[in-house]
């Protein structure tokens, strides 16, 4: 039974009693069911530009700032655990009643451990690999509010909810010493997260424009802060989707391979076929990937030319020219 069929079976059995009025949803995944809330006005709350651009097209009143004041408000769990500690903290400010969602992957139990730590015993319901759990308004987890990026130990800022957040991602770091002293005038980076690779761009010769393409709205806030060169644009958008004025002559990226707490390789995939049709006929992309990834067939399909570079064991890589039909 699908992990959403908490809510519903939470109601249905009258084990759960929604108060009337207005429900927010603080970061549901595009295939959450909302079905359940059919009655209320909902506002969803997110920061990741895929899942609202789906809830928009879907007819949903959509935000990306912290949650207004609403009598409900519906947490799913993310799998960053800070991130989903500061969302419950956001949520017990603002909201009558506070319900907690979320699959064991993501680490719900051990946030319903943490809340009972807090306030006592608490009524949840178990199912499909997951949780469901409530309580009313409190301020007991004032101190688990996250309300602005700090400097990590390299001196970037980052925040919770980001990837990365405690310092440099190591296979970045790879990628970013394995650059050439020159690159193309037009660069782009796509899943630019806070910033790192884009960095190392912009300190390189050649390099007149850069795009920072991210998904995730708290991740381009912190490259923001990060990238502080007047060469540098930034794009909240689906690096999948995204359509640029003018193709790129070159393209650095560390593609995600996650969709939650799931490996899914074809993100990785999908990243190089995006990268590939952004690419100018003559334009050229850096890449990193975890070695265990299947990513070369994906770029043969995509570039004339292919090379892996040294990595290490960890890491793999690549640096791939000529897009189009080998």
């Amino acid at each position: 039974m699908a992990a959403h069929s908490r809510l519903a079976t939470a109601l249905d059995d009258g084990a759960m009693t929604l108060p009337g009025g207005a429900v927010t949803v603080m970061r549901p995944g595009a295939d959450y069911d909302l079905s359940p809330l059919s009655d209320r006005d909902i506002t969803i709350q997110h920061t990741h530009a895929t899942e609202v651009e789906a809830f928009r097209a879907a007819g949903y009143t959509v935000s990306r700032d912290r949650p207004a004041a609403a009598t409900t408000t519906i947490v799913v769990v993310p799998r960053f655990k800070a991130l989903a500690r500061s969302m419950i903290a956001q949520a017990a400010a603002t909201s009558g009643m506070i319900v907690v969602d979320g699959q064991r992957s993501d680490g719900i139990d051990s946030l319903f451990r943490d809340c009972r730590k807090r306030l006592g015993d608490l009524p949840s319901i178990t199912k499909a690999h997951g949780r469901i759990f409530w309580f009313a308004a409190t301020d007991v987890f004032a101190d688990w509010a996250v309300s602005a990026p700090v400097a990590n130990v390299s001196g970037f800022h980052t925040t919770a909810g980001v990837f990365s957040d405690g310092e440099v991602d190591r296979g970045s770091a790879l990628l970013a010493a394995a650059l050439p002293g020159k690159l193309p005038a037009t660069m782009a980076d796509l899943g630019a997260g806070w910033g790192y690779l884009s960095r190392a761009v912009l300190d390189r010769d050649g390099v007149k424009s850069l795009a920072l393409v991210e998904s995730e709205a708290l991740a381009l806030d912190c490259a923001r802060l990060n990238i502080d060169d007047p060469r540098a644009s930034f794009h909240w958008a689906d690096a999948l989707a995204f359509r640029p004025e003018r193709k790129f002559e070159g393209i650095v990226m560390n593609p995600p391979f996650h969709t939650g707490s799931k490996g899914t390789p074809a993100l990785g995939q999908g990243f190089i076929v995006a990268a590939a049709r952004m690419l100018a006929p003559h334009g050229q992309l850096w890449m990193v990937a975890n070695r265990h990834l299947p990513y070369e067939a994906a770029l043969r399909s995509q570039f004339r030319r292919v090379e892996e570079l040294p990595g290490d064991g960890a890491f793999k890589l690549f640096h791939a020219a000529r897009p189009g039909t080998p």
